[in-house]
């Protein structure tokens, strides 16, 4: 199966390539180009189609529905077409319902995120949405973070409050991110890529293959979207990029108690992978709500803005934060076989990677 997944990663490759060329095209015949709407509200407008997130939303729109459809309505027709998921057969019916679920979670936020690159929506609707797709996967489907609050006799209430607030950050997270050309779709290729790993590794093939197909268009989707970018991810992208790698982070198993498993702290993995994208929403929301100012509102304050205050190119910024992503990853990817006291190292190490960009921030620039 992990052939499969490098094949699915590879051929993704191609589909956001491919689509993400033609994108650029349609958007400058539809003049579908950087408007004040969405996470570039008040940025300066450039000559730039803002679709690209298209390229990214609809593989994975139809990958996960599609086969969560077929899984549910035509599970032998799903088998022949692709036999080497037949020793699985039941675990995808099990986990059919959650997949049709999560790609119509995705569609939502993928049509919102459109409408609001055009129109700019207000924000407290938008995150009004959010919440109600998150609490809708953590109450009525298997998508749930520590289960075992559950025992606390509050039944599933404490457990679904976590993951709610967890699902809404890492999606917000990923959108903020998305403020120069290349920063979110190389953090998510980063990201994914490491989160992929870890699922093969424990053999979770679902999980696994749905993030090939994260990884494979974004990639694809990066190379018009380096700096400086032919064409733009827009709210329509960052926003399923964002509820992807929250949900799938909560369907990844990290620690197994039940099989004797100690090392618990492999449960803090996404913490360590996603530790960039989570201080950049920590550190601007910290600021406006400082200043008075609406946390959902955009401005110049995210740190890749700040970086670049500093005396950073823009380019370089990002170059800055990709590493600092793949350093943060590379440390919770390595988290679950870490014993005890290199677990702790470990942690350092991604507090030192904060108190850098922290420095970097605040320095006095020479």
């Amino acid at each position: 199966m992990s052939l499969h997944v490098l094949l699915l990663t590879a051929a993704s490759f191609l589909v956001g390539l491919v689509m993400t060329a033609a994108l650029c095209r349609i958007g400058r015949r539809l003049n579908a180009m950087d408007s004040p709407g969405g996470s570039r509200r008040l940025k300066q407008l450039r000559d730039v189609p803002n679709i690209g997130g298209i390229a990214i939303a609809w593989p994975l729109i139809a990958v996960i529905g599609g086969t969560g459809v077929a899984a549910m309505v035509a599970p032998e027709f799903l088998m022949r077409l692709i036999p080497s998921l037949t020793p699985w057969a039941d675990r995808l019916a099990a986990t059919a319902p959650t997949a049709v679920a999560l790609a119509c979670g995705l569609l939502i936020l993928h049509v919102m995120g459109l409408v609001d690159d055009r129109r700019n929506l207000s924000a407290w609707p938008r995150l009004g949405v959010q919440v109600a797709i998150a609490a809708l996967l953590a109450s009525l489907f298997d998508v749930r973070l520590l289960q075992q609050l559950d025992t606390l006799g509050l039944g599933i209430t404490p457990s679904v409050l976590v993951t709610v607030v967890w699902i809404v950050v890492v999606t917000n997270a990923m959108n903020f991110l998305d403020n120069m050309d290349g920063l979110t779709a190389g953090v998510t290729v980063i990201a994914g890529g490491l989160f992929m790993v870890a699922a093969l590794a424990t053999q979770q093939w679902f999980v696994a293959a749905t993030l090939a197909v994260l990884v494979g268009t974004t990639a694809g989707f990066l190379c018009f979207n380096l700096p400086p970018a032919k064409i733009f991810l827009g709210d329509g992208g960052s926003l399923v990029i964002g509820l992807t790698l929250a949900v799938l982070t909560v369907r990844t198993t990290y620690w197994e108690p039940d099989a004797g498993d100690t090392a618990w702290w492999g449960t803090l993995m996404p913490l360590a992978v996603l530790a960039v994208p989570l201080y950049d929403i920590v550190t601007v929301t910290t600021l406006r709500l400082v200043q008075g100012k609406s946390p959902l509102r955009g401005d110049h304050q995210h740190f890749s803005h700040r970086l670049v205050d500093r005396g950073l190119s823009r380019r370089r910024a990002v170059f800055v934060i990709w590493a600092l992503a793949a350093l943060t990853g590379a440390v919770g990817l390595m988290l679950p076989a870490l014993a005890p006291w290199q677990a702790w190292v470990g942690a350092g190490q991604v507090v030192l990677v904060w108190v850098v960009l922290a420095v970097l921030e605040t320095g006095a620039s020479k």
